[in-house]
């Protein structure tokens, strides 16, 4: 795999498929329990951006990625998830950027934790608003997210191990 920065490589994404997502963005603490985010049909979207990408990238990513006819219909049919219609679970996932080096991975083609998290908040928006205005008024639809820059867990339904890698 080639350096992102070298090849002007600014994202790193995958569509997951999913009949149901659950992603603990916060950790139980004593007394308390563990904070969930959820979806039920729709798609996952797990995310890296790289050094040098910009603000300018986004709204191209996310009407790409929310057009794109990769969700399966009752009848077999593809479809965008704004056509399905259905739901969307955004999950940060740094470990897109890693560069094997020997027996370890580096990420030191990853943009800056500060970066990473204004583009990441700037996504998940876009995206809430895209949803926002393309959507049914009879359907039940809704963009989740996890929290950058965390370790979360995922439980994740599927049809099938309907997967696609994207790269902006």
């Amino acid at each position: 795999m080639s350096d992102s920065t070298e090849n002007g490589l600014k994202a790193r994404v995958i569509l997951q498929q999913c009949l149901h997502a659950r992603l603990q963005v916060k950790p139980p603490e004593e007394g308390s329990e563990a904070e969930w985010v959820e979806i039920n049909r729709g798609m996952v979207i797990y995310i890296c951006f790289f050094k040098g990408a910009t603000e300018d990238i986004i709204p191209k990513m996310v009407n790409t990625l929310l057009n794109m006819k990769l969700c399966e219909t009752e009848s077999g049919k593809h479809t965008s998830v704004l056509q399905l219609p259905g739901s969307v679970l955004i999950v940060p996932q740094a470990t897109l950027g890693g560069k094997p080096k020997g027996k370890g991975m580096q990420y030191h083609g990853n943009i800056g934790k500060d970066e990473g998290l204004k583009l990441y908040s700037s996504f998940v928006s876009h995206c809430q608003s895209e949803l926002l205005t393309s959507r049914n008024a009879d359907a039940v639809t809704e963009v989740r997210h996890g929290t950058y820059g965390n370790r979360q867990v995922l439980k994740l339904d599927t049809n099938g191990p309907y997967t696609h890698l994207m790269e902006f």
